[in-house]
């Protein structure tokens, strides 16, 4: 019976011991826990610290400042500004907002230039509705000469001219003419043209929960050319251009609605153009893609007044417009007038103006230096 008691006894004691041991454990588990929540917590504010973040802009630019007045208002939970994460929504033209717009033309419009009239194995195939269009921009290019209708022009010529490509033969071309010089800046390709404060402030909001969409003027596909191996971190998903048809290699002339996709095809150019995204026609997009309304709008021209406008009218959540002035003309290939008008229409509209020579200390980094 002793021998037994003493048994119990030993097991009681090897319970309480295990149940000290599993209590010490909890309490030092709970202890490295907190000390790395704490760390995490000064980590995260260090990132979203808008100066800290938006350092490639000078102190006194009034869109950092309300840039950043804005950022702590709405992520604020005690804020009546709060915005919950699902609605903090930001668009962001491309050309002329993030991306340099002219050298001496967009992008695209400098591609389809290229591949009509410059590249051997595309030139002599070129139609002569697509040598006009580029003779078109050539002029402007060299004479400032403003064609009516270039830009619906411009997406039909480019639908056609890269006809029958898939998207990545489409993409691989774009990724070639990236690395082609800039003709006015030394130190800078074709796929380099990003404005380095804008990409802070792209970040910015992605360090604070805002889900950054493209919404450009720009073919689709070529934004996302454009994006692809490059500094701005979007997915394709988030990416709203001006579109153009896509068929199957096999399906020729038949319609969508009856032709099915089988195992072997795969998707082409099919060289007919649908919409330009510009003016109202972001907000059309916006509305069918999103099915939100944002609360920041980034644009530079009067063809994003439309986007601006819609963003910041009758929206249940804080919203701010930023419009980007053209006006350095050593760093960049400022416009002068352009950048004036559009000082005034953010003082008509209330939207926030972003001046190029006077709130960003560089544009294209280091190393970049325009001839």
């Amino acid at each position: 019976m002793e021998q037994k008691t003493n048994t119990i006894d030993l097991w009681r004691g090897i319970a309480i011991a295990a149940l000290v041991l599993l209590v010490v454990m909890g309490i030092i588990y709970a202890s490295m826990s907190e000390k790395n929540d704490a760390a995490a917590g000064t980590e995260q504010t260090a990132v979203i610290s808008g100066e800290e973040a938006l350092s490639l802009w000078t102190a006194d630019a009034r869109a950092k400042k309300e840039l950043i007045s804005y950022m702590e208002a709405i992520t604020d939970e005690s804020s009546a500004d709060f915005i919950p994460v699902e609605r903090r929504i930001a668009v962001f033209d491309l050309d002329g907002t993030l991306f340099c717009e002219t050298d001496p033309n967009y992008f695209d419009y400098t591609l389809l230039v290229h591949r009509v009239l410059e590249d051997p194995d595309y030139k002599d195939k070129a139609s002569d509705f697509e040598k006009e269009v580029a003779g078109k921009i050539v002029e402007q290019n060299e004479t400032g000469a403003g064609f009516s209708g270039l830009e619906v022009d411009h997406g039909k010529a480019v639908a056609s001219a890269f006809s029958g490509m898939t998207l990545e033969e489409f993409n691989a071309y774009i990724q070639e003419f990236k690395k082609l010089p800039m003709p006015s800046y030394d130190g800078m390709l074709r796929g380099d043209g990003w404005y380095r404060p804008m990409l802070q402030v792209v970040e910015y909001l992605q360090a604070n929960d805002f889900t950054v969409y493209v919404v450009s003027g720009t073919d689709r596909f070529i934004v996302r050319g454009i994006v692809d191996n490059s500094p701005l971190h979007i997915p394709n998903s988030q990416i709203i251009g001006s579109d153009e048809k896509l068929v199957t290699k096999d399906q020729g002339d038949e319609d969508g609605l009856t032709y099915v996709f089988d195992d072997d095809d795969e998707l082409i150019l099919a060289g007919d153009f649908i919409i330009k995204n510009l003016k109202m026609n972001k907000v059309s997009v916006i509305a069918q893609e999103i099915g939100l309304q944002p609360v920041l709008s980034f644009g530079n021209s009067t063809g994003d007044s439309s986007m601006a406008e819609y963003v910041t009218s009758g929206n249940e959540y804080k919203s701010l417009a930023f419009m980007l002035c053209c006006d350095d003309t050593e760093r960049e290939n400022g416009k002068i007038d352009k950048a004036e008008k559009m000082f005034s229409l953010c003082e008509e509209f209330d939207w926030v103006p972003i001046s190029m020579k006077n709130d960003w200390t560089t544009i294209y980094g280091d190393g970049v230096t325009k001839k």
